[in-house]
């Protein structure tokens, strides 16, 4: 509200100068006659000395006010060139991910559209509109708003941290964590409202009103510099924020809030009604003025019952409790006494041994992971899931995807067969799937899910070559923090580690699935994960892997 006033004032300013200036010259037109051989009489000199006063006066206004519009364009550069000189690549840090979507979004826009015509502004305008196709739109900004609010409930982030660009988790945490990146990116105002809004929209109160707090207080401590990239204001914020604690039945906390903003905002009729809704609310049950703070419940993910695990066993981010050491998980040279690894074994480490998982550190060289890296990038789509007998986008998954057959290089089949010496399977197609490479996005996860298929209808099935027996996932780039894979009911985690792989098995010997296979993919809080996986089905595999004995195996 307060940036429409503002722009408003500008364009009706300039307006009223353009208007006098035009009746000042019609009025010297008019005058031109009387006034010719000015020369010949003082009198005529001394009012031309009124008229120039005049023209100085609207001249000095003008620059004035070009002056704070260049100002205004050369504080942005300034802002965004700063950022893109400290900037690392490649991105990896939430917030900055963040911001950048939202100022591509919404504030390049509303900088480049509050400029006035001229030749010069046309060379500005036509280059914005020759890359607004490449541009993030309104959705994408929004998904990067709900990863922010995704990190902060997994990882128990303190917003108030969060928005100055640190990650520490807040009291409420069983594990403390603490990360302050080379280079902090701090969020404005506009950015933690706009955050809050999303939420807002979603009746997701619980994640609106600690942003919009935040926000309130931001745009209080700025209040009277306005700035033309920002689409929110403290008007705003507080008409957003007070309606968020009406709903959650602080109807005080509202009346207060509201109140505020309308001294902000006098002539606005919907506030005055909401002032009034309120007092009449604390009036007939004065008791609803003394509340106790109303506890603020997280939204109810009905997809997900296994939520509070998930959750810790991502923030222990790999850390596993002492107890869970077991003799025989160790660490070795591993040959699987193939002649393949005989002069180059495999080093392996047992994660679990039910069920059965374990990692193979250094499996690809740093050239092997930049090369699928590069292989993959040009094909990436959003990833889907299985979701009936068709696969679709969701949200519990957040990433991008590629197939790659063996054909595309050498390196993808010295890989293969390097995991077929691992495991002892064939991994040829039609008996394993081409490899999937996933690119993780902000806050990229995958909750839990099992990677075999439940149900005889899933899309899996259409191979003809049963269920996914195995899962080799190898992790082709480092994370900072988190992104770690979680087995719910194992009860452990392993962190990302470049280069490594981990394998499990899905499958019991009788072919039922294992449902302490049941693993996610934490969210990634700081950092750019790659990974590759490669499913191994069960036929082609009966020798490789017979049944057991007994039928319970």
């Amino acid at each position: 509200m307060v940036a429409f006033r503002r722009r408003m004032w500008i364009c009706g300013h300039h307006s009223w100068d353009r208007k006098w200036m035009w009746v000042l010259f019609l009025w010297l037109g008019f005058v031109e006659f009387s006034l010719a051989d000015m020369y010949s009489s003082m009198s005529n000199i001394q009012q031309a000395l009124e008229t120039e006063k005049v023209l100085i006066e609207h001249l000095g206004t003008y620059l004035e006010e070009e002056t704070f519009r260049l100002n205004d364009l050369r504080r942005f550069y300034e802002k965004v060139k700063t950022i893109h000189d400290k900037a690392r690549a490649p991105v990896s840090d939430p917030v900055v991910a963040y911001t950048l979507l939202k100022r591509l979004q919404s504030e390049w826009m509303n900088m480049v559209h509050s400029l006035e015509d001229g030749d010069n502004i046309k060379v500005l305008k036509d280059g914005y509109e020759k890359m607004e196709s490449y541009l993030p739109i309104l959705e994408d900004v929004e998904g990067a708003a709900k990863a922010l609010m995704r990190l902060q409930d997994v990882y128990s982030l303190n917003v108030k941290d969060l928005a100055k660009g640190v990650f520490q988790s807040g009291p409420d945490s069983h594990y403390n964590l603490q990360y302050r990146p080379d280079q902090v990116c701090a969020m404005s105002a506009d950015d933690c409202f706009h955050i809050g809004k999303v939420a807002y929209e979603m009746d997701d109160y619980y994640h609106s009103i600690p942003w919009l707090e935040e926000a309130v207080s931001m745009f209080r401590g700025s209040y009277g510099s306005w700035f033309t990239e920002d689409e929110g204001s403290l008007e705003d914020a507080l008409d957003y924020l007070a309606f968020s604690y009406y709903k959650v039945g602080n109807v005080s906390q509202a009346l207060d809030l509201s109140r505020e903003c309308l001294l902000y905002d006098p002539d606005n009729q919907r506030l005055a009604n909401n002032v009034a809704k309120y007092e009449k609310i604390l009036d007939e049950n004065p008791a609803r003025g003394h509340m106790e703070e109303p506890w603020l419940h997280r939204p109810n993910v009905t997809h997900l019952r296994t939520r509070d695990l998930y959750e810790g066993l991502c923030q222990t981010r790999g850390s596993q409790p002492w107890l869970y050491e077991d003799p025989r998980m160790n660490c070795s040279y591993y040959t699987n006494h193939n002649p393949y690894l005989i002069l180059q074994p495999l080093k392996r480490e047992i994660l679990s041994l039910a069920p059965y998982v374990v990692l193979y550190h250094d499996f690809v060289s740093n050239y092997e992971a930049e090369r699928i890296k590069e292989f993959a990038a040009p094909w990436l789509h959003r990833s889907v899931v299985a979701s009936g007998e068709k696969q679709a986008e969701a949200e519990y998954r957040i990433s991008k995807s590629a197939w790659l057959k063996d054909t595309v290089d050498p390196i993808i089949r010295n890989i293969d067969v390097r995991i077929a010496a691992a495991t002892g399977l064939n991994v040829q197609p039609p008996y394993a799937e081409y490899f999937q490479i996933v690119n993780y996005g902000i806050g990229g996860h995958y909750e839990p899910h099992f990677d075999h298929a439940t149900s005889l209808k899933s899309p899996l099935y259409r191979t003809k070559t049963g269920n996914r027996m195995a899962t080799f996932m190898i992790y082709l780039s480092p994370v900072d923090v988190g992104g770690s894979t979680a087995f719910i009911y194992a009860n452990f985690s392993t962190p990302v580690e470049k280069n490594a792989a981990i394998f499990w098995w899905n499958l019991h010997r009788n072919g039922e699935g294992n449902e302490d296979t049941l693993h996610a993919g934490c969210p990634v809080l700081v950092g750019n994960k790659w990974v590759a996986n490669k499913w191994i089905h069960e036929y082609g595999q009966e020798f490789n892997r017979p049944c057991s004995l007994n039928p319970d195996d």
